[in-house]
């Protein structure tokens, strides 16, 4: 039986929910990211938008410059996640092998399915009209014999679109293509290619393999496979998050150290309150810095027991930001804290220290609150300090670009 993989993407996807909550921006240059007299970059832009020149890791005053008739919203991760949730619960509907690639893409494995709904397109339909039914949003759908195929048939679809390619039709379907639309083909290798005459996929696929590895490694043999048609991989249902992490850009350039400090105070209840929620503690701590001059840092400290409340993490990440601060008094841009190493919950509690657990109930206790009233109901003394500096919402600051990938 031939494979039939879908690659299902939700068009302009940050865009598109504020446009369901907000009907009159419909039809409007819509910009999700932050405002234009602040700095940060454009996280999404809808199709009127585009249009100007517009797209996603513009900065914002660039994007305002291009149309200034554009409305620039803030953005808010909770209602995106919310919306993801409910369009990979109409997805599993259809197949059990689902592959979420992000927020607003994945991969959907039809094969043996599609004979419930007469055809793989006629099943697409369906997904698109169950889509725009209950979420009121547009998907580009691609179908092909592979993962690879398939995403470049969704991409050539935007927006609202369907494109199958027929078993066989691979090669062909690929071969006049600029080689930018092949995944794996970034700008760099972009350049590569080019410098040796190498400009559509059709000329690629035709290319010696060695001089291929010769100029790109071993990714040389895989970009050949792909401009082939050839990707044998499985869509794989997705495995729990091996690490757990939030930052933000500031607005200026800082070196106030009561400012980074409530920051980072904010940013470890986050990643604390998603640990608690997964039901795991992790074993190391990662914070991140980037400089005026964007040079970016991390630095990691592996705990000496796993944990998941919020005061190790930042009492982790302080440590380490006192320790980088004595090297270098660079104003900073960007603060991030992080966890990796997560491991299954059953440590043994010290039976003599009974601080530990008491720490523990107290995250219960303020998760529950929290849950029920909004996550700024309850601050630390610290955190209240960024009422100052960000918007506050139910589900809590209002932080700038990157967050929003958060």
């Amino acid at each position: 039986m031939t494979r039939r993989i879908m690659h299902i993407d939700l068009d302009a996807f940050f865009v598109s929910v504020e446009q369901v909550l907000n009907p009159k921006l419909r039809g409007k240059p819509v910009v999700v990211g932050g405002r234009p007299d602040r700095r940060g970059v454009v996280a999404a832009a809808s199709y009127e938008a585009r249009a100007f020149g517009l797209h996603s890791g513009m900065p914002l005053a660039t994007a305002s410059r291009l149309c200034p008739q554009a409305i620039f919203i803030e953005g808010s991760f909770p209602k995106y996640r919310q919306a993801s949730r409910k369009f990979m619960s109409i997805l599993a509907d259809f197949s059990p092998f689902l592959e979420p690639v992000s927020l607003d893409e994945a991969y959907l494995d039809a094969t043996g399915f599609e004979s419930i709904y007469g055809s793989t397109q006629q099943m697409a339909v369906k997904i698109k009209q169950q889509v725009s039914d209950e979420l009121g949003l547009c998907a580009s759908i691609g179908i092909a014999s592979s993962k690879i195929v398939a995403k470049v048939a969704s991409d050539l679809s935007k927006p609202d679109g369907l494109v199958e390619v027929a078993a066989g039709d691979e090669r062909s379907f690929l071969a006049p293509l600029p080689i930018a639309k092949l995944p794996g083909v970034g700008k760099k290798t972009e350049q590569i290619l080019k410098s040796l005459g190498i400009h559509a996929i059709g000329k690629l696929s035709i290319m010696p393999l060695s001089a291929l590895k010769s100029h790109l490694g071993a990714s040389g043999e895989l970009l050949y496979l792909y401009a082939n048609g050839i990707d044998n991989g499985e869509v794989e249902p997705t495995t729990a998050a091996k690490s757990i992490s939030r930052e933000t850009t500031f607005g200026q350039d800082t070196r106030d150290h009561s400012q980074l400090e409530a920051t980072m105070r904010y940013l470890s209840e986050r990643v604390g309150s998603e640990l608690r929620q997964q039901g795991k503690p992790a074993r190391c701590v990662t914070l991140k810095l980037r400089y005026a001059d964007f040079t970016t840092i991390t630095r990691r400290h592996t705990l000496g027991q796993a944990s998941n409340t919020d005061q190790t993490i930042f009492d982790t990440g302080l440590k380490l930001l006192k320790r980088v601060q004595t090297q270098t008094k660079q104003p900073i841009r960007l603060i991030g804290i992080g966890v990796s190493s997560l491991v299954e919950p059953g440590r043994q509690l010290d039976m003599l220290d009974s601080s530990t657990e008491r720490v523990t109930r107290l995250n219960r206790a303020i998760d529950r609150i929290r849950n029920k009233y909004g996550f700024t109901a309850i601050q630390t003394g610290r955190t209240m300090r960024l009422k100052d500096i960000f918007p506050t919402a139910k589900e809590g600051y209002t932080l700038h670009t990157p967050s929003l990938s958060r």
